[in-house]
């Protein structure tokens, strides 16, 4: 309990307490130095004139602008507006070069690179991943393996109009779900699967006909697929003798994508993209080391 009448000095420091005591503890009566307080005060006055000169109090719908009216929107603006300008104009070779010239030229490289590999990063690396490795589902951009080509052109045509998305361009090529809308029976299924399993290197299911998988893939699967199951890039349909698996490669992943397939959608990004962003994407994109 404090006891604000027993003021003494205190014999170890010499300073007088202030006459609080809890519990035979007291309170020293130290003054704050003065170099504190006048560094406190002073900042008294300067948040004062802050105040005052620039914009600091909130109002109902908007807040006061000071005296000075600074806006930092404003100056984010601003500085955006200079970077782009600043941008454009380092890029303007872009707008008039074609895709190889681009490729060829090394000033025109080096700007689309550095273009291209900071737009991955805003708007494709979340699907394909920081490194374009891709997942599950998201192509890996660092292999040889394309469903719709690997060349300069092909893949600006990809990013330009994406895949099964929402421009008039886009490209198209469904799988049709052979098992859910019962085109072909459970054993096709397990047949087929099997069969295609061995295109690759794999061992077929157990007890499996592999050669009725044969005459089911030749039946249903060829047709988009070829004859020897190395795919068509016109139709985006994927070599399935190259051990590169878009959605997993083990026979239960492969009944799975006979029966119901996951068939992805890549956005459109002409319209999203500028044609100089779009075409610096393509030839980074190119360069990451699968480009045909």
């Amino acid at each position: 309990m404090a006891d604000t009448h027993n003021k003494h000095v205190d014999e170890v420091s010499g300073v007088e307490t202030t006459g609080h005591e809890w519990d035979g503890l007291r309170e020293l009566n130290n003054p704050l130095p003065r170099w504190w307080l006048y560094i406190f005060y002073a900042c008294i006055v300067w948040s004062i004139g802050y105040w005052v000169l620039m914009p600091s109090w909130p109002l109902i719908s908007s807040y006061t602008t000071g005296m000075l009216g600074a806006s930092q929107r404003e100056q984010a603006l601003d500085a955006l507006e200079t970077g782009v300008a600043a941008r454009n104009e380092m890029g303007a070779g872009l707008s008039t070069a074609s895709l190889e010239e681009i490729q060829s030229t090394p000033g025109l490289l080096e700007f689309a690179m550095a273009n291209g590999r900071a737009a991955f990063g805003d708007n494709c690396a979340p699907c394909h991943g920081s490194g374009a490795t891709g997942s599950p589902g998201y192509p890996n951009l660092q292999d040889d393996s394309w469903l719709w080509g690997g060349s300069l052109d092909a893949i600006h045509y990809t990013i330009q109009n994406g895949i099964r998305s929402t421009g008039e361009d886009t490209r198209m090529g469904d799988m049709p779900a052979f098992g859910r809308d019962e085109i072909l029976s459970k054993e096709e299924i397990t047949q087929v699967a099997s069969y295609v399993h061995t295109l690759s290197g794999g061992a077929p299911e157990e007890g499996v006909d592999v050669e009725a998988g044969k005459t089911v893939f030749m039946d249903n699967c060829a047709v988009c697929h070829g004859e020897d199951g190395k795919g068509n890039q016109d139709l985006g349909a994927p070599n399935l003798t190259d051990k590169t698996w878009l959605y997993g490669g083990t026979i239960a992943d492969i009944k799975a994508q006979v029966t119901n397939p996951r068939n992805g959608v890549m956005p459109t990004w002409g319209g999203r993209l500028d044609e100089n962003t779009i075409k610096s994407l393509a030839v980074y994109v190119h360069a990451l080391g699968g480009g045909e």
